[in-house]
């Protein structure tokens, strides 16, 4: 049985319009009419379809002109046109430009019907094509640290249930990649996965992002919008920084949580859905459900089993793995030619704390490749990372207070030299250390973080 599809129509006759999405609609589909190529290409653009009929011969922009509008503006719909003045000519130019078929009226409604279903099975198939291509490699953990062991472990054992994961981890950490993960080890792995960042959402649009709104129903509105949680139906829907989710959010959250169904703006018809949610934050959901900012009772749905992913520098056995995972990858994506890094610059890319974590790795990675040609060096990464490292990576001795260049960089080396003189004279204490330098102990670990001091390498006597 061919799928619910949703589906432009483009004509400029009234009665053709009416007749084919009263037929579309009798088999169970959406049908949205238009009569005209310009209106047409703001639809496209705005929502997605599953298919798109038009019209070739129409006044102003016909439909040949919409289909190479449609291809321009990036839309990927399958596109099927109709004409009572077909010829030979048309048909080969309409497939030149990317139509999916061409349709001669009067149209059957079974012709209709058997030309969306194989436009539906064309979308799987390219879906699926995209989805096998993006897990080789983009959607890979990449791993050998036993602390990425005893993750992967408890990623095995809780993917395959249906119990809520809550992903904790700073950012760039591999939250939404970890979350892909738990859906394709799930018996979901066949169905969507949604994904939501909760804190990139305005307050007032969240709830039309998440439950969807029906046409008219507030200013701007112009058409029906699905939310993600009936996107995800029978998948997996991830809700990111959940933390930052407004309050009344959370209260409409949670009944969907417990009753399983959603109602679009608008709509006072309950739409069941039967999704997984897994939620990711980089912040303390527990202490913020103390303070009030986050409900408890929400806190206790979707905190089942919590997942707490190590930052970059906790894991630095993972990094060169890592580097020549990001040096393949985006040698792929942009055609060039691998090339290798030698075990010093390795070093020094060990020596740094990340704190934009596998994302920053990658971004380096990228500016690694365009500024080596045969080898990535020493040289090479000290450009890459950010000014400060440079500096302080670049001292030629501990205690070495005499350098050139302009006076920030100076100031950055001379307290750089400072703090690992005292760090060294207290033994790599780093209580009597803060103590000695005035600062508390929290204030010397980012002093530290800001020098590009990495105490993680240091013996801890405390």
């Amino acid at each position: 049985m061919t799928a619910k599809a949703n589906i432009l129509i483009v004509d400029d006759e009234a009665n053709t319009l009416a007749s084919l999405a009263r037929a579309f609609r009798l088999a169970g589909h959406e049908a949205v009419v238009c009569d005209n190529a310009a209106r047409a290409l703001e639809l496209a653009r705005s929502q997605p379809f599953d298919l798109i009929l038009s019209d070739v011969v129409m006044p102003r922009r016909d439909g040949l002109d919409l289909l190479e509008d449609l291809k321009t503006a990036g839309v990927a719909a399958p596109v099927v046109m109709m004409s009572g003045q077909a010829h030979i000519d048309m048909a080969v130019r309409a497939t030149r430009l990317g139509a999916l078929d061409f349709l001669e009226k009067p149209l059957s409604t079974e012709k209709l019907l058997v030309t969306l279903e194989n436009a539906l099975k064309l979308t799987r198939l390219e879906s699926e094509n995209r989805d096998l291509r993006s897990r080789i490699g983009k959607h890979t953990l990449v791993w050998t640290s036993d602390v990425m062991r005893r993750v992967m472990a408890q990623i095995e054992r809780v993917a395959a249930s249906e119990t809520r994961v809550c992903i904790y981890g700073e950012t760039g950490t591999g939250k939404e990649l970890v979350a892909r993960t738990l859906h394709e080890k799930s018996p979901r792995a066949s169905g969507p996965f949604v994904t939501l960042n909760c804190a990139a959402v305005p307050a007032e649009l969240i709830e039309s992002e998440l439950f969807g709104h029906e046409k008219g129903s507030f200013t701007g509105a112009a058409q029906r919008h699905i939310g993600k949680f009936e996107q995800a139906h029978r998948g997996t829907l991830f809700l990111d920084e959940i933390g930052d989710m407004p309050a009344v959010m959370q209260a409409k959250l949670l009944r969907v949580l417990e009753e399983s169904v959603v109602e679009r703006i608008g709509s006072d018809k309950p739409s069941p859905v039967d999704v997984r949610v897994i939620v990711a934050t980089h912040r303390n959901l527990e202490s913020l459900a103390a303070s009030g900012e986050f409900r408890r009772d929400l806190f206790h749905r979707v905190v089942v089993f919590p997942l707490e992913l190590p930052p970059l520098r906790n894991r630095s056995e993972d990094l060169p793995p890592l580097v020549d995972h990001f040096l393949r990858q985006v040698s792929a994506q942009n055609g060039w030619k691998p090339i290798p890094v030698n075990a010093d610059a390795i070093d020094l890319l060990r020596q740094y704390s990340w704190p934009g974590n596998i994302r920053e790795l990658r971004n380096v990675v990228e500016r690694l490749l365009l500024l080596c040609e045969a080898e990535i060096d020493t040289a090479a990464v000290r450009l890459a990372l950010p000014t400060a490292f440079q500096v302080h990576s670049a001292a030629p001795a501990l205690h070495d207070t005499e350098s050139t260049g302009p006076l920030a960089d100076r100031v950055l080396a001379f307290e750089r030299s400072v703090v690992l003189a005292e760090l060294e004279r207290h033994d790599r204490h780093i209580t009597r250390t803060a103590k000695a330098l005035g600062l508390e102990r929290s204030h010397l670990y980012k002093k530290c973080q800001q020098l590009g001091i990495d105490l993680q390498s240091l013996p801890r006597h405390d």
